[in-house]
């Protein structure tokens, strides 16, 4: 785990968005596509990762309050491989965790409190 969150890191690091280590915490999570799984959430303040069932991995950044960015990186990404990038992400009135693109994309993200 502790690879692929640094990978993540420098995958996101290398799109212009500044990430720092963090250690994962246990969580459940929601995103469109996928039913609701059981995954290790990297926290850093302005962001997150996490890795989801096919693989890949999931990051998410905040640009400003209410607004960020996702990037979905792939399982087998190799050094200079970009991410594919989803763009505006907006905080879900009344659902607090899930971030929304338009109608197309949602993540939710619940961390065990410890």
């Amino acid at each position: 785990m502790k690879r692929m969150i640094w990978a993540t890191a420098m995958a996101v690091a290398g799109v212009g968005a500044m990430v720092t280590l963090a250690a994962a915490a246990p969580g459940q999570c929601t995103v469109t596509g996928y039913d609701t799984f059981d995954c290790d959430v990297a926290l850093d303040g302005g962001g997150l990762t996490f890795g989801l069932p096919d693989g890949r991995i999931f990051a998410f950044t905040l640009i400003e309050e209410g607004l960020g960015m996702a990037y979905l990186i792939d399982a087998d990404a190799g050094p200079g491989e970009r991410p594919d990038e989803l763009r505006e992400f907006r905080a879900v009135d009344g659902k607090p965790g899930c971030w929304a693109r338009d109608e197309d994309y949602e993540f939710c993200v619940l961390v065990q409190q410890q």
